[in-house]
């Protein structure tokens, strides 16, 4: 079976872009994914990206040409100005730490939290939008978000953006198949032409 490590945040619009399409190609090819949220704006420190307002007017400027692009492309729906963006997702990312390392499958809350944030146009970082995610995907919201604010899962956190670091992911999402990394939701079908060929990965030389 492959594995491929899903690095992602809730507040990513391109990850949010990619998701279902790379939830089909997981069950079509019977892959596995690692969900595993990242700390965006350490990543982009430590691998040359960039947060969006302190991009060029020009890059964000075509920034929302592509999401034009894209969520015609995927056929998603996406508000290009949600009311609450930026907003602190990592509440949402701990909790799909949560569910991921106790065997629970996060990918409906994750689907859920990106709709939150950019079809939706709700507070991905209020406590109790959390909550009511969690409880209408069947989990212990209480039990869950108990866990999200400890210790062990704050490491995952951190251990995860160091990981995406590593991989030599400048932004998200990020996903990576026997050590070779694809950037950015247009590289799923690159993703799922490896997982269909089997083929040896690319060295990163």
């Amino acid at each position: 079976m492959a594995s491929i490590d899903y690095y992602f945040t809730v507040i990513s619009p391109y990850a949010y872009l990619g998701h279902a399409a790379l939830l089909q190609s997981a069950r079509e090819t019977g892959a596995r994914l690692h969900y595993r949220p990242v700390r965006i704006f350490e990543l982009f420190e430590a691998n040359g990206g960039l947060p969006l307002g302190q991009r060029a007017p020009a890059r964000q400027r075509y920034r929302l040409v592509e999401l034009q692009r894209w969520r015609e492309a995927r056929a998603v729906p996406l508000n290009l100005q949600p009311r609450h963006f930026p907003a602190d997702p990592s509440l949402a990312d701990r909790c799909a730490i949560v569910l991921a390392e106790s065997g629970r499958d996060p990918g409906d809350y994750v689907s859920a939290a990106f709709r939150t944030v950019w079809a939706d146009d709700r507070d991905i970082a209020d406590r109790d939008q959390v909550a009511a995610l969690l409880t209408a995907n069947g989990f212990d919201a209480g039990a869950v978000i108990e866990a999200a604010e400890g210790e062990a899962v704050q490491a995952a956190y951190a251990a995860n953006t160091a990981a995406a670091i590593a991989a030599d992911l400048p932004g998200l999402p990020g996903y990576v198949l026997n050590g070779e990394p694809f950037w950015g939701q247009d590289r799923v079908e690159a993703l799922r032409a490896a997982l269909d060929s089997g083929r040896a990965p690319f060295a990163r030389c």
